[in-house]
């Protein structure tokens, strides 16, 4: 008896998990995502035939998405498929379009007549009501907010083979580019985690481990970057290929598909109405309501529940969503709460992983509903939004901006690829030229006010101080010349031009001016990439010295002044003598935009001779990096990025965890970006930075050297009077709080260092005032030593953006950079993040500095 009733309960518990496997797998077929009554061609192969499971059952790897839409577009006339770019793990990023079959044999011409419709002078002949509408849907830039991408791949299905009136109407009035993926490696990255932990009856539990992906997580791309905030910035292959089709195609919507938290509902735009950029037209906002209308049907359809302007905002125009704005486009973002796996619990009950794709789908296939239904109005948005743009450039005092930097024509390489990456034109002032009447690579450069593009050049350009709302979701500027720290000018009339520039010619010397010599080489540190050549000597075992006074050198051609800084190679110290030497110089001057100067006599005529003991011999820069659980993934990627991909050095990630068993004498250069170091066993680093290591900190890093006293670092105290003290004790209403305690939040503003141009980290600066990016409220005292704060903000810092009164007061005159001696090492403490979002090309200089030179410098002006 007690074994027939074992035996009922064996079977009831197995029909148990059967019903449950069915419940999952029902939950992931088509018919529950699509309505029930749709019809599909059976020609074109589901998504399962290719996946092996249902959309939902399983997290979708980028690898089986690229199998699946790939056959999708050899299987329909609907669609097809192009790569716009490779990740730097060199995964494709694929862009389908998808429109009907007619539409698709005249491709081209709707696409010329589109950009009619933005960029003519006159759009008479195109008809509005006729022109397809133009929409580019995103999915997933953040590799673990994975629904997304796997709505993307329904939405190919339908697209594809559905079978409906309402089908065929999209197509001929839409033309549909789908990007299933923008971050590749990051959700390869994730759909590989959530997928090796999913339990065969998946567990809601929000402490399970799939729930909690290990640092640095998917969200991010190959080197931990956020690709949404780069498509102003165009830093990453991703970004650049994305903007590239986006200005190839200009669409007329936009959207962007997001995850938010689990305890969340759903947001879809508008966003916050009082944080809307200024620049963008009413009328942006209205249309976004417009298309909000048909999300809200759609959503109300199958019982969601959802919000909007509330949240997010449309301010910084270097995310997705807010990016098409500046360019006569609706930007649209999704944010659905994510199962973070498979299936999760919140407060509204269990989150399943199905759920959060039905509901990307649904407000995507809204999306194409209401560009459809607007057609006329959205068209006509885009003409006038250009026609206006003209205008106001016409009107607009400021015609022109002039940029440049005479000693470093590399950055002004990189920021013009900015400028060209958003179709913007860019001339060559015809000041400077050579005896032939060539431009020189030093030129200054012109980018005139009046173009298709003049909103968005006002956003990189312009400096704003004054907001109608102290809240932001983001930056609060952008100025991209300052980053790069550039001379920039306005002028009020266009200056003498010559033809638009081919960036191969903004560079520096293609030779070494003097020829072979045998007694050494010298060059400054001005030019960006300088120190790559630096590393590259070193790496090659060529023994390079920096001068820490300015000297005059004999030259092939005449005497030339270096600053302070200079790089000075001996000939006769090194291993293989003047040949070697001389072709390693050689190579890297036909490459980089550093001028190479050949010495024709030890004997200078100004400054120290070129054996003097007063030169500083550099080291090879062995680097750890401090990563793992505890730091700030996106500032540990931008150092790895600007070292690895950037400079081609060798940089060794040094996890946390292996921190008690690390061979710390392998390096003499450890970095610690913003994190929390607790942990640390400080007599091992003690110990390391006695022995000569060069310690390199920033924002809470340095304020951790402040709590455990090392470097006598000291917290800027604000000074209350007693006025001050009764309105801070005052009573406020509840309602203010969120708003009154944002206000104090210094979410990314620009601030004006002073910089001593003397001092070893600032070798290679022309100016000694340096744009310095701030994003937090961590503000130290200059230190007593005189020598040791090389660079301070200045009295009034505040150059662009939003910083309260009580913080910019913090901030005035506080110290931006502290070095400090521990026994024969250095600590070089930075207040900020020298390289943050891998544009601020300026003070990128400050942190190779300290890199390179750190151990350089002298110890009384440590102490």
């Amino acid at each position: 008896m007690l074994k027939d009733v074992m035996k009922i309960k064996k079977f009831v518990f197995l029909i148990g998990i059967l019903c449950c496997s069915h419940c999952l797998l029902s939950q992931t077929a088509l018919q529950n995502y699509f309505p029930r009554d749709s019809k599909f061609d059976r020609k074109v192969p589901t998504p399962v035939s290719v996946l092996g499971h249902e959309v939902g059952q399983w997290h979708v790897s980028h690898d089986k998405l690229v199998q699946y839409v790939e056959i999708l577009a050899r299987a329909s006339k609907r669609v097809t498929i192009k790569e716009y770019a490779r990740s730097h793990e060199s995964r494709a990023l694929k862009l389908l379009t998808f429109t009907s079959p007619e539409n698709h044999e005249r491709i081209e011409e709707i696409r010329n007549e589109h950009l009619k419709n933005c960029f003519g002078a006159s759009q008479m002949g195109l008809d509005p009501t006729e022109m397809p509408v133009v929409v580019y849907m995103g999915y997933s830039v953040h590799g673990n907010e994975s629904s997304g991408a796997n709505a993307a791949l329904l939405l190919s299905y339908y697209l594809a083979a559905g079978q409906s009136d309402e089908i065929d109407a999209l197509l001929k009035n839409t033309v549909i580019l789908v990007d299933p993926c923008m971050n590749p490696d990051g959700f390869q990255r994730f759909s590989g985690w959530a997928n090796s932990h999913r339990s065969y009856y998946p567990n809601p539990d929000d402490q399970d481990r799939e729930h909690h992906e290990v640092w640095p997580n998917g969200r991010t791309n190959h080197y931990w970057f956020d690709l949404n905030r780069d498509w102003l910035l165009l830093q990453h292959p991703e970004s650049v290929g994305r903007v590239n089709e986006f200005k190839r195609w200009m669409p007329n919507v936009l959207i962007d598909a997001h995850e938010m938290g689990t305890n969340s509902t759903y947001f879809f735009q508008p966003g916050i109405p009082s944080r809307n950029n200024p620049e963008t037209p009413d009328e942006n906002f209205e249309l976004t309501q417009d298309l909000a209308n048909f999300h809200a049907a759609a959503l109300d359809s199958i019982g969601s529940i959802y919000y909007s302007k509330e949240s997010f905002d449309d301010f910084y125009y270097g995310k997705g969503s807010t990016y098409p704005d500046a360019n006569g486009c609706i930007g649209i973002l999704f944010e659905q709460a994510s199962s973070r796996g498979h299936i999760q619990n919140s407060i509204h009950g269990d989150v399943t992983f199905p759920f959060t794709i039905r509901n990307q789908l649904n407000t995507s296939l809204s999306t194409l509903r209401g560009c459809s239904a607007l057609q006329e109005k959205l068209n006509r948005y885009q003409g006038q939004f250009f026609a206006d743009a003209r205008r106001e450039a016409k009107t607009d005092k400021v015609k022109a901006f002039v940029f440049g930097n005479e000693k470093d024509p590399s950055k002004a390489k990189a920021f013009s690829n900015i400028l060209k990456g958003h179709g913007i034109e860019i001339y060559r002032s015809g000041i400077n030229r050579d005896k032939d009447g060539v431009p020189v690579g030093n030129s200054q450069y012109v980018v005139p006010t009046n173009q298709n593009n003049y909103r968005l050049i006002k956003a990189i350009f312009d400096k704003t101080t004054t907001f109608s709302d102290s809240l932001f979701y983001d930056v609060s500027s952008w100025t991209i010349p300052l980053a790069f720290d550039l001379d920039i000018e306005t002028r009020t009339s266009i200056p003498k031009i010559d033809e638009s520039v081919p960036l191969s010619h903004i560079s520096g010397s293609a030779e070494i001016i003097g020829g072979r010599s045998s007694l050494g080489y010298a060059f400054e540190l001005h030019d960006y990439f300088s120190h790559k050549l630096v590393y590259q000597l070193l790496r090659d075992g060529v023994k390079v010295k920096i001068t820490n006074d300015p000297i005059t050198i004999t030259t092939g051609r005449e005497n030339v002044e270096f600053s302070a800084g200079a790089i000075v190679i001996p000939v006769s110290i090194q291993p293989d003598k003047e040949v070697r030497v001389h072709q390693l110089l050689e190579r890297f001057a036909r490459s980089g935009g550093t001028t190479i100067y050949s010495i024709q006599s030890g004997l200078t005529p100004e400054g120290n001779d070129l054996g003097s003991p007063s030169f500083s011999l550099l080291r090879d820069p062995k680097v750890a990096l401090l990563v793992g659980k505890g730091v700030n993934a996106y500032e540990a990627g931008e150092v790895w990025h600007l070292l690895d991909k950037r400079f081609r050095m060798r940089v060794t990630l040094l996890d946390k965890d292996q921190w008690e068993k690390a061979d710390l004498s392998r390096y003499n250069t450890l970095i610690l970006v913003n994190g929390n170091f607790d942990d640390l066993s400080l007599p091992k680093l003690e110990s390391w930075l006695k022995a000569g290591g060069v310690l390199i900190t920033q924002k809470n890093a340095t304020n951790w050297l402040k709590d455990i006293d090392w470097a006598e670092i000291k917290a800027k105290v604000e000074e209350t009077n007693d006025s001050e003290k009764d309105a801070l004790s005052a009573r406020k209403p509840y309602r203010d709080y969120q708003r009154t305690r944002g206000a104090q939040v210094t979410g990314g503003a620009i601030f004006q260092g002073i910089g001593d141009l003397s001092h070893p980290i600032l070798y290679g600066f022309k100016d000694e005032k340096i744009p310095i990016f701030r994003n937090h409220n961590n503000v130290f005292e200059i230190t007593e030593n005189p020598y040791a704060t090389p660079l301070v903000y200045s009295e009034s810092p505040l150059i662009s953006g939003y910083v309260s009164d009580k913080n910019l007061a913090k901030v005035s005159s506080s110290a931006a950079l502290i070095v400090k001696g521990y026994g024969s090492g250095r600590i070089i403490a930075f207040a900020d993040n020298p390289n943050f979002r891998a544009f601020w090309y300026g003070t990128n200089k400050l942190f190779l500095n300290a890199v390179f030179l750190g151990h350089t410098i002298r110890s009384g002006t440590t102490d």
